[in-house]
């Protein structure tokens, strides 16, 4: 007999709406994926300095982070599916701008104009699903589906802008999105109901300003000490990160209406996962950036080759991250996540092994077993955060996971692209050809893609050997990188494994879900 406590069960018009909202959170991959392939060709014409690329890569997260907490709650007063709106048209005009940046400056500015855009498209379409999906087995699928939209557009991103990086200029690459967001802004007024929280009480502009200023002064630190060392600068400005976000954290417990609703931690279940997606994020999207300029500058594959390579791993993902919700069923979340959070550790510690010459055939295979092993922490861990909160703080619980998946991602990239780039440019200083010319010699020892522009222009046996030195030296990079990494996952594997050990499978029982869990602290 149905009672009323049971949830309701999602029909067709809920199932229609999620692959409606996926166009969004396809987008923010397929962003991200693009810039990678376009990154040679943007290095050659706008020439940044490796600071500047690293900028040009990492503002994005940085500004996404920065945001994210004050849009899912700003999402919940205003209304989700409003927020979302705003959000996909003010990504379609920042994708006009970084299409058509003419410097570096102005390119690192547009990205961080997608960051704020972006930081309303995750917590938005992941506080949506979870309003619509409220049943947990169906919650399970939806998220799992959500999750895989990212992995969808990881795949088409490379493909797509693979073909067009083959017959345009790279900055065609971000004018993709433009009408993927326009189809969004007609499709989601038809198809996906409205929710708002309106005993959410007022937004507190203080805590916005002090969330972003926090985020972006601490990961500002990390990223120049990591290059430059303990330099008074970059230890000052890290250290006020530290202290605005002990400030930022203090107001919260103070207000009667706070951006996060920090009470959320004292759920296990979602502090563990947001600490394990913040592990893993540092490891994945610096891998990525890592896998593919090796494809490029290494093995020498063109854009599109480079994004075929991708394509197995890819594919995999996407079934691993829709069926972990349904093998969730029968086994505990702790034991798939850890195991394959400790199968991804292991890949890592096979790359660590590789030479230059190997040729692209093990990152392939690597990268393959990578989306074959992260599909239960993407997946389950997203539904673990997002079932910790009741459904009128969707929005807040929604930005919590999405900040530690961004904020890890920028700081891997901050973290790991510095110390990778810190070994490649050890192999190359003191390795370098005889009488090369002086400009040459330092554009070699800013990054690798610097160093295949140049040797373009240098006669042989110069060209050449300058070559060998900057693939030798960036694979060199590749392997500390991958060492570093499987540490940090064998950590985030043995701390999920023995924080989540009492949440039972999928739908066992009700009265011991995370959400369940929640009710019972408080």
């Amino acid at each position: 007999m149905t009672t009323t406590d049971e949830p309701l069960r999602a029909g067709r018009r809920e199932w229609t709406g999620l692959a409606v909202l996926s166009l969004a959170t396809l987008m923010i991959t397929f962003d991200m994926f693009v810039l990678l392939l376009a990154l040679p060709g943007l290095t050659a014409d706008l020439q940044p300095s490796a600071v500047e690329q690293l900028w040009i890569l990492d503002i994005y997260g940085f500004v996404v982070g920065g945001f994210l907490v004050t849009m899912g709650t700003l999402g919940d007063r205003i209304g989700r599916r409003k927020l979302l709106m705003i959000g996909a048209a003010s990504f379609a005009v920042a994708s006009l701008v970084s299409a058509y940046a003419t410097s570096p400056d102005l390119l690192i500015a547009s990205r961080a104009l997608l960051g704020i855009a972006g930081a309303t498209l995750a917590p938005s379409t992941l506080s949506l699903v979870s309003n619509m999906f409220r049943e947990p087995r169906q919650m399970g699928v939806a998220i799992g589906f959500w999750a895989a939209s990212f992995t969808l557009g990881a795949i088409l991103g490379p493909v797509v802008g693979g073909l067009v990086l083959a017959h345009f200029w790279w900055g065609s690459v971000f004018l993709l999105g433009v009408p993927v967001m326009a189809l969004l802004l007609v499709l989601a007024p038809v198809l996906v109901p409205e929710f708002r929280n309106p005993g959410a009480g007022r937004l507190d502009v203080a805590s916005a300003a002090l969330s972003l200023a926090a985020m972006l002064a601490f990961v500002y630190g990390i990223k120049e000490m990591a290059r430059h060392g303990l330099q008074p600068v970059p230890v000052v400005v890290g250290l006020a990160g530290i202290a605005l976000g002990a400030v930022f954290a203090r107001r919260q417990l103070r207000l009667a209406d706070p951006l996060p609703d920090l009470r959320l931690f004292d759920n296990r279940s979602f502090s563990t996962m947001l600490v394990g997606l913040l592990l893993y994020g540092l490891v994945g999207a610096s891998s990525l950036l890592f896998i593919t300029q090796h494809f490029q500058s290494v093995a020498g594959l063109t854009p599109l080759q480079a994004a075929l390579c991708l394509l197995p791993g890819m594919a995999v993902s996407v079934v691993s991250v829709t069926f972990a919700p349904i093998l969730s069923r029968r086994i505990r979340p702790a034991y798939l996540i850890a195991s394959g959070v400790l199968g991804t550790a292991a890949v890592f510690l096979w790359f660590s092994k590789l030479g230059a010459a190997d040729g692209p055939a093990p990152l392939v295979i690597g990268f393959a077993l990578i989306g074959l092993f992260e599909g239960p922490l993407l997946s389950l861990g997203t539904n673990l955060v997002v079932g910790a909160s009741p459904p009128e703080k969707a929005g807040s619980s929604s930005a919590m996971a999405q900040i530690a998946n961004e904020a890890g991602a920028a700081l891997g990239i901050a973290l790991l692209g510095s110390l990778g780039t810190a070994v490649y440019r050890s192999g190359v200083t003191g390795n370098l050809p005889d009488g090369l010319p002086t400009g040459a010699a330092a554009a070699a020892e800013e990054s690798v893609a610097a160093a295949l522009a140049e040797t373009a222009a240098l006669p042989e046996p110069a060209g050449g050997a300058l070559l060998v030195v900057a693939r030798e030296a960036f694979t060199s990079g590749l392997n500390v990188f991958a060492v570093v990494s499987a540490a940090v996952l064998v950590v985030a594997a043995v701390f999920i494994g023995t924080q989540l050990r009492h949440v039972p499978p999928t739908g066992r029982d009700v009265a011991t879900t995370p959400a369940a869990e929640h009710s019972a602290a408080s």
